[in-house]
This record gives structure tokens, sequence and C-alpha cells, in this order.
């Protein structure tokens, strides 16, 4: 009797104690780390340029509907603004991951010990939990969702890498 309670106290304490345990960091090479960080660049990259030629297109396709005299779709003032407002909102956030990012990749570089750049990866997952919910409830399309599902990957393997808690999927 004494042998089974004292495997049960055991065994719940462990589990207590594991729940309440940080994310650890994975112990990898300076390189590996580097090409994460370089996957997340690009990443941006890549989710910022596909929505201006996104806005490009839109802007054009409503030139286009003018100049031929075709009805484009009367959009009020009030769905304008609020279009404009989520626009500037997810570019402004897309901004500020990019900075944050940038800074990373700098810092990174010229550390020797590369666990140092954690405090930076905490601003630059930060950043990315604004944009999260705002690809999620947009109406961006199939192409951004899957962009930003590849760069949510990438930030996630860097998050992991540095013990960071990644980004809600």
């Amino acid at each position: 009797m004494y042998r089974s309670t004292l495997t049960a106290v055991v065994l719940i304490a462990g589990l207590i104690g594991a729940a309440d345990r940080p994310v650890s960091a994975q112990l990898m090479p300076k390189a590996q780390v580097a090409t994460h960080i370089k996957n997340v660049e690009n990443g941006v990259d890549d989710f910022r340029s596909y929505l201006e030629k996104r806005g490009d297109k839109a802007r054009d396709t409503s030139t286009d509907a003018k100049a031929s005299g075709r009805r484009s779709g009367k959009a009020t003032e009030g769905q304008k603004a609020k279009a404009t407002a989520k626009a500037d909102e997810l570019d402004d956030a897309l901004g500020d991951l990019n900075q944050s990012t940038n800074r990373l990749r700098r810092k990174f570089d010229v550390t020797d010990n590369w666990i140092e750049t954690k405090n930076l990866v905490e601003n630059m997952m930060d950043d990315a939990r604004k944009i999260n919910p705002i690809v999620a409830r947009g109406s961006y399309g199939a192409e951004a969702a899957k962009l930003w599902a590849v760069l949510r990957n990438g930030i996630n393997d860097l998050a992991r890498a540095y013990g960071v808690p990644p980004l809600a999927v």
C-alpha cells in the first residue's frame, strides 16, 4: 500500500512540475538558426509583395471598369473606410514584423552566442501575433492564407529554436 501511494504521489508531482515548465530552446548550431531567420525574412517579404500586388490589381480593375463604363459595385463611404482601415492595420503589423525580423538578423549576425537574441525573437513573436487574427478574420483570399501559413510555420520553427511559445494555428 505504501509503495503504490508513494508512486502515485511521485507521478502527480511530476505531472504538476511538467505543466509549469516553460518551453525550452532546442539545441542547434548557429547556422541552422540563421536558416530559420532567413526563411522568416523571405516569408515576410513574399507575403508583403503578394499583398502589394493584390492591391495594385484591385486598383487597376477598378480603373478599367470606370474607363469602360461598366459599373463596379458602388461601395459606400463607410465600406471604403472600413476596407482601408483593415488594409492599413495589416500593413502596419507587417511593417512591424519586418522591422523586428531585420533587427533580429542584424543582432544575430554579430553575436557569438545566438541565444542572447532571444528577447528579439520574443519581440518578433509579439509582432506576428498581431497579424495572425487579422489574416484569420480578413477576406484576403486563399493565396494570402497559404502564404501566411508558410510564414507562420517558419516563425514557429524559429520560436521553438529559442524556446519561445509558438503562434496558435
